[in-house]
């Protein structure tokens, strides 16, 4: 034995392999930081805390049963191991999924930046100038090549895109009437989709072949595929006109890609035009996360659903962007909302306004000419095989019929690395891409037993675009898309938005009801593997085993963390997630011959996603008063419930409550309903408050939906990607959401899709899985042990300078807190927007502000943040709360003072100063800080945005000083 310690005093290498466990990592406060916590508290131990703060009767029943906690490196391994189960080929299946190429400075400094998918919903205009700079951009691109003035800022996938435009036409157009008629040649997905929403809104949907025009009789709106599902360019111009004559809208969902060779269909008479902006860069990633898009004619811009980008002005009087016309938001108009808010993909939007960016208006013709050169040629490679080619004219999609043999010919060309579109036994879909090749183009041919000189086809064939619809219209003219081709240029405009921004890369974002924690980087690092990003939504099964087991295993570990027995990941937002069970429970009671059970209760505090997620799924709102302290007034629920005995179909309820208190009487408000003949659904905003320590399936929920962008760390992404997956009691799972084109079988029927591809944003989904698998169960209680220590915490430390206005269980809060600012405002007259931007100047994302209750700011700082960061926000509050002081003192007036005047830009520091404080102040409340974070622009004028709506890119001249 070589000399050296004795054996005994030496840790083995199991101790040493697991010396930093991942769970060490991703929560913040260590030993030494919990201990003073805990002792500011009254507390010795985590688990004395949880206790006195978790009602009794709601405790699980056992700890989680997960796999042990694998380390970073083990997660990792397995997740390539799962990827490379995958089998992507080369995708040519079309239905609005294709090949493409995300450039690689985009790919690098977007998709994989922090600081951009760490980033929140840009509700401070102030901190998110970058952000909505390149959203504008992709409203601008989407506009352009429309051909109609308004864009939003994204929805979550084309075949939901479809369904909000259905509901928007009857928004629109009040006085139309009718069923709202579908093109049979649309994506079938879409199809599928909008079935599925108008059902569960009483609305009729026709689908019908375009070609013969429109079915007789009053419709409401129609919606034409332009290029068709099979490829196929119908010209829009004779439907759009019928409709338009029979006093309807005209809905078209386009090819992005297509509109840079064929006229944009606002030139054509569109009222809506919807779609997807997949193949602009953004990976397959097996179905999603993908931005859809919309865009309207004047008249209809304030009927658009989810967020609107605009330019208003600032206080500096420059122009500033800012997300216009937020009236609309759930949070105000609830259950009459235009549409769930949670509709947006910004982190993909930003992706697809980028590769226009980068390409520019030059670089996107090549690219569709080249795609559009590849099918032509294989068109007639295959006609002059004796290969029928049922199309004349189309952009990327041939179809061909081969009797007998479709099979056999999808097969081959399987085997030569290709996936194709089976369509049936007689017919078979070819889509080229910008990712198609000369070798795939051969691979085609052989598969079809076709023998042909490709070359010479390419000198002999002409296009096969139809003359009437070429494009006339020029597009992408703004600066923007002409400047940043060059990769050096790119790089550094990208850099220019992000430095512009504030997200987790740079400090706490303490939004209540949001939880803003760490995304870990190998978390991360899955979602580009070629596996997980290459893979076209309707592929084979067995060319997705990786994904199977991925999605199988973590659906799985959602059920047992919940306490639920089947989950669904298929919704990809949590507003998704709330449709989605809702349409279960709706299902069950008709089941049961209780069709007119459609009264849905939602205490007067819940989330006003709720109330419009019910109205979606075709219920009735009734409220629910809450009592004093903020609870659900459980003699106004029985109240309710005995009155609607007979049509009680649910209650929507958020534990711990919206208001951030384990209440104590749910288990009560359980079995009032249940008693009442309805189901409870649990939202799963504050599961981060219960994991490991109560589950919703345990204490009486039938449903929840899951945040996997809050609790299981998918990043938010700027207001997207999100997964919200559906998670039920065994009565409800046969009413979980199907797919007509679903890998398994036996989820291909019942109550149809809540989004277009079958797994919804599956790219994503290695994130959560790599979460819970290096947490483990001990992991995720330690971590929510720690987000209630941490809540607990600022509540003490800010509760001696601002009321604390709820509290729970042994007077506790859950995982966050709300700090009520409306006494002082009424002393003061300093606002919570004043402290919201005042603490842009101390470096601080704000709490979220006037959410459940107006004049308060709610806060949640996550297991994430260490104590040095929970003390420097504590340190930044009471800061201001002395600000109030001397404004309350009548030193400075409200409008005089630094509160009023934030955030401050750099141009405090030059130029006059009439102000009744100083510079320094403004600038470096805390002292000079060589890190500052500054914001680009002072204080924006919301009143003036929404009452000068410009949703374009403004000119370059509008900046000049």
């Amino acid at each position: 034995m070589r000399p050296g310690a004795p054996v005994s005093d030496h840790p083995s290498l199991s101790e040493l392999d697991d010396a930093q466990p991942f769970r060490e990592r991703h929560i913040g406060p260590d030993d030494g930081g919990r201990a003073t916590m805990l002792a500011a508290l009254g507390f010795d131990s985590l688990d004395d805390l949880m206790r006195a703060a978790v009602p009794g009767g709601i405790r699980a029943s056992a700890e989680l049963d997960l796999p042990a906690a694998a380390s970073e490196e083990q997660a990792a391994r397995e997740l390539r191991a799962l990827a490379a189960r995958n089998t992507p080929r080369e995708p040519m299946i079309g239905l609005g999924y294709h090949g493409t190429t995300t450039p690689p400075v985009v790919r690098r400094n977007v998709l994989e930046d922090p600081s951009w998918y760490t980033a929140y919903t840009p509700y401070q205009p102030e901190i998110s100038q970058g952000r909505l700079e390149a959203l504008l951009n992709f409203q601008t691109m989407v506009g352009d090549l429309t051909g109609l003035p308004t864009a939003n800022a994204s929805l979550l996938d084309e075949g939901t895109a479809a369904a909000e435009a259905m509901t928007l036409v009857r928004r629109g157009n009040r006085s139309a009437d009718g069923p709202f008629v579908v093109d049979a040649n649309a994506l079938p997905q879409t199809i599928a989709v909008v079935e599925t929403r108008a059902a569960a809104l009483g609305i009729e949907v026709v689908v019908a072949d375009l070609g013969d025009g429109l079915p007789e009789g009053p419709l409401s709106g129609v919606l034409v595929q332009y290029p068709g599902a099979d490829g196929a360019i119908l010209d829009p111009r004779p439907v759009v006109e019928a409709a338009h004559e029979r006093n309807a809208l005209a809905v078209v969902a386009a090819d992005l890609l297509a509109l840079t060779l064929l006229e944009s269909p606002g030139e054509l008479g569109a009222d809506v035009v919807v779609g997807s902006t997949q193949r602009f860069g953004v990976p397959l990633f097996y179905g999603g996360p993908h931005a859809g898009y919309m865009a309207v004619r004047a008249g209809l811009e304030r009927h658009l659903p989810g967020r609107l980008v605009g330019v208003s002005v600032d206080a500096e009087g420059r122009p500033a962007y800012r997300l216009a016309l937020q009236t609309r938001e759930q949070h105000i108009r609830r259950d009459k909302a235009t549409s769930n808010i949670c509709t947006a993909q910004v982190l993909l939007a930003v992706v697809a306004s980028m590769y226009a960016v980068y390409h520019g208006p030059e670089g996107l013709r090549a690219i569709a000419r080249r795609t559009h050169r590849y099918a032509a040629v294989l068109a007639a490679a295959l006609r002059e095989g004796g290969v029928e080619v049922t199309h004349e004219a189309f952009f990327d999609t041939v179809t061909a019929r081969v009797p007998g043999r479709a099979d056999a010919v999808v097969s081959a060309a399987r085997e030569a690395g290709l996936h194709l579109r089976l369509v049936d036994a007689d017919t078979v879909g070819i889509s080229t891409s910008e990712t198609t090749r000369r070798p795939h183009l051969d691979a085609v041919l052989a598969a079809f037993g076709v023998d042909a000189d490709v070359d010479d086809l390419d000198a002999r064939v002409g296009e096969d675009l139809p003359a009437g619809l070429l494009r006339q219209t020029p597009y992408l003219t703004h600066e923007v898309f002409s400047s940043h081709h060059s990769e050096t240029a790119m790089l550094r405009y990208l850099r220019r938005l992000s430095a512009r921004d504030y997200a987790l890369d740079r400090g706490m974002i303490p939004l209540g009801s949001c939880t803003m924690k760490l995304n870990a980087t190998t978390e991360m690092e899955p979602v580009s593997l070629p596996g997980f990003a290459d893979l076209h939504p309707f592929a084979p099964a067995e060319d997705a085993e990786g994904y199977t087991a991925m999605i199988e295993e973590l659906e799985g570990w959602l059920a047992e963390v919940t306490g639920y027995d089947r989950v669904s990941v298929q919704p990809n937002a949590g507003s998704q997630g709330e449709l989605a069970g809702l349409l279960a429970i709706r299902g069950y009671h008709r089941a049961q011959g209780d069709d007119q059970r459609d009264v849905c209760l939602i205490p007067s505090s819940a989330h006003g996603t709720n109330a419009a997620s019910a109205v979606m799924a075709g219920m009735r709102v009734v409220v629910v008063k809450a009592a004093a302290d903020g609870s659900v007034d459980l003699d106004d629920l029985t109240a309710q419930c005995e009155k609607h005995a007979e049509d009680l179909a649910a209650i929507m309820v958020t534990y711990p409550s919206t208001h951030g208190a384990y209440e104590d009487g749910i288990t009560e408000l359980c079995k009032i309903v249940h008693d009442h003949g309805g189901q409870v659904y649990v939202d799963g905003a504050n599961l981060n408050a219960l994991l490991g320590h109560a589950k919703p399936g345990e204490f009486g929920g039938d449903v929840s939906h899951l945040n996997l962008h809050k609790t299981f760390c998918i990043p938010h992404g700027g207001g997207g990607p999100g997964v919200g997956p559906v998670a039920v009691r065994t009565h409800l799972a046969p009413y979980l959401p199907s797919h007509p084109m679903h890998p398994d079988a036996d989820r291909r029927d019942g109550i149809g899709p809540i989004s277009a591809a079958p797994h919804g944003s599956a790219g994503i989904l290695p994130i959560s899985w790599a979460y819970v698998r290096m947490m483990g169960g001990a992991g995720l209680t330690d971590a929510t042990s720690v987000a209630v220590l941490s809540a607990n915490y600022v509540a003490k430390r800010l509760g001696e300078h601002y009321p604390v206005l709820y509290k729970g269980h042994n007077d506790l809060v859950a995982h966050e807190c709300i700090l009520d600012v409306r006494g002082l405002t009424k002393t003061s007259g300093v606002t919570v927007d004043d402290v919201a931007k005042r603490l842009i100047d101390y470096g601080f994302h704000a709490p979220t502000m006037s959410f459940p209750v107006a004049g308060t700011l709610m806060v949640e700082p996550t297991e994430s943040e260490d104590l040095r960061e929970l003390d420097r926000f504590c340190d930044a509050m009471i800061a201001i709360r002395q600000e109030i002081d001397r404004v309350e003192a009548g030193e400075w007036s409200p409008e005089d003072s630094p509160l009023r005047g934030a955030p401050h830009t750099p141009r405090a520091l030059v130029g006059a100063w009439d102000r009744a404080y100083s510079r320094e102040l403004a600038v470096f409340p805390t002292g000079y800080d060589p890190d500052k974070y500054w914001p680009p622009v002072a204080r924006v004028d919301q009143a003036y945005g929404d009452r000068n709506l410009v949703c374009a890119c403004p000119s370059p001249e509008a900046f000049a000083e």
